[in-house]
């Protein structure tokens, strides 16, 4: 089935050929992500017997840190290598100084094959759900054990995947474990046929947020009155409502400030555009030097790794792609591991588990639309007790399911 996979592939990137290098030519962004994933890892030192991890996106590298302060913090020898596919992810890796960051270039062996030499690689440790036909084939030829770590299968893939079981089954013959973060998880896994003794439930890191110390660049300071409501992770059609939402809340609490922080900061100025038309003050964040001061309506975050030192700061923190199934939510524990208030809406499949423990804690509030934002809001603003009680609840919640970052650690130890 190699032979075949490869085939196809070469086929399709050949058939696709003439719409990239036509986008390469008109877009500069596109030519310098070509570039990057062309590069590999040639710009790492020789490594030798590397522990290889690879995390997609800002929320899987947000993970990977908390990994490898783990993994050094229990005294791992070899090297580390981070490989990361968007560049947003790219980018927040080299920020948080993470050891040796590169893009993985596409997934075929004429590609793949310098990646293996430069690394070298002992062990490939998958975060999430990462997985690639050539990368794993490749490992598989070459004796390169497999973990995934922090598994996740989301209904949507277990619907493509049991249309051709046998190729999920090829692709990951060479994974020797698979460590879920839910039951629900690893059922789907076993549905498709995966062999039940390649399947655990170790549970979720990013209940282990907080249990790893890492040092905060960033420490926004607001005047003593200040009242911080943060929408993290924001996507496209929830910025009008919530901006709605502010301007009526900020008639009836002046003291209010509204941070907004999109999830993908190539946003921002469309953002910034719809937050002009309310004809508020507002300020981008890469234009102040301090916040101790601040006296606009609206701080719009257009830098990357700034999100949880904003919820550090907040009353009551919203985290959306909630509200529509095709982004399936985004990660609220991060708030919730710092005793906030949560809001999230009604379409978590990304996060099922996490919203479930939550709500069922009363440690968040999951909306059925976007609309009741200002409702609840204005509820919470009015009533310290109950948010006091949410954020206790989130705190406690997150706590009581820790402990899986120590179970993933033990793991890639010892397979």
């Amino acid at each position: 089935m190699d032979f075949l996979y490869y085939i196809l592939t070469g086929g399709l990137l050949l058939l696709a050929s003439p719409f990239l290098i036509l986008r390469a030519l008109v877009s500069s962004s596109f030519r310098d992500q070509i570039r990057g994933k062309m590069a590999g890892a040639r710009s790492l030192p020789k490594l030798k017997d590397t522990l290889w991890i690879h995390a997609s996106s800002v929320g899987e590298v947000r993970l990977a840190k908390i990994l490898i302060a783990g993994l050094i913090k229990e005294g791992e020898s070899r090297p580390i290598a981070l490989s990361t596919f968007t560049p947003t992810g790219y980018a927040l890796a080299l920020e948080e100084k993470l050891p040796n960051v590169f893009r993985l270039p596409l997934d075929f062996p004429i590609w793949l094959n310098p990646v293996f030499e430069c690394l070298q690689p002992s062990k490939l440790v998958l975060i999430e759900a990462e997985l690639w036909p050539a990368l794993l084939r490749q490992c598989k030829r070459r004796g390169i054990p497999v973990v995934q770590v922090n598994g996740r299968v989301s209904e949507k893939s277990v619907q493509c995947y049991v249309k051709l079981p046998a190729f999920l089954l090829w692709m990951t013959e060479g994974i020797e474990q698979f460590s879920m973060r839910s039951q629900t998880d690893a059922d789907r896994f076993l549905q498709l046929g995966v062999a039940q003794e390649k399947v655990q439930v170790t549970g979720n890191i990013k209940f282990d947020v907080t249990s790893i110390e890492t040092e905060d660049k960033y420490h926004p300071e607001w005047k003593a009155d200040s009242r911080v409501l943060v929408f993290g992770s924001t996507r496209p059609g929830e910025e009008g409502p919530i901006m709605e939402a502010l301007v009526e809340l900020q008639k009836e609490f002046p003291d209010l400030i509204g941070v907004i922080a999109p999830r993908h900061m190539e946003r921002c100025r469309e953002v910034e555009d719809l937050i002009r038309e309310f004809e508020v003050d507002y300020a981008l964040l890469s234009k102040q030097d301090d916040l101790i001061n601040f006296s606009c309506a609206v701080l719009l975050v257009d830098s990357l790794g700034k999100l949880n030192a904003f919820y550090k700061s907040a009353i009551v923190t919203y985290v959306g792609g909630g509200f529509n199934p095709r982004f399936g939510g985004h990660n609220i524990l991060e708030p919730a591991a710092l005793g906030k208030p949560v809001l999230f809406g009604r379409f978590m499949n990304n996060f099922e588990e996490e919203a479930k423990l939550l709500t069922q804690s009363r440690g968040g509030l999951q909306l059925q639309n976007i609309e009741e934002l200002y409702d609840v809001l204005k509820r919470l603003l009015t009533n310290a007790d109950e948010r006091q009680t949410l954020g206790q609840s989130a705190e406690k919640t997150v706590k009581a399911n820790s402990g899986a970052l120590q179970r993933n650690i033990e793991l890639i130890q010892s397979t």
